[in-house]
């Protein structure tokens, strides 16, 4: 399935797109989970300064 998402984000403007993780402390339990988005790439540094 993962060649299928590869493929997709080749063709097009798929390129202009970042996928981009953050490690964010959970304000439930405290643990730290990740968020995980396809952001554009002009929109890379404000993904990562927002909190």
């Amino acid at each position: 399935m993962a060649k299928k998402t590869v493929a997709t984000l080749q063709k097009g403007d798929g390129r202009s797109y970042t996928k981009v993780i953050k490690m964010v402390k959970s304000p439930k339990t405290g643990a730290y989970v990740f968020d995980e988005q396809m952001v554009p790439n002009e929109q890379v540094k404000d993904f990562f300064n927002k909190k």
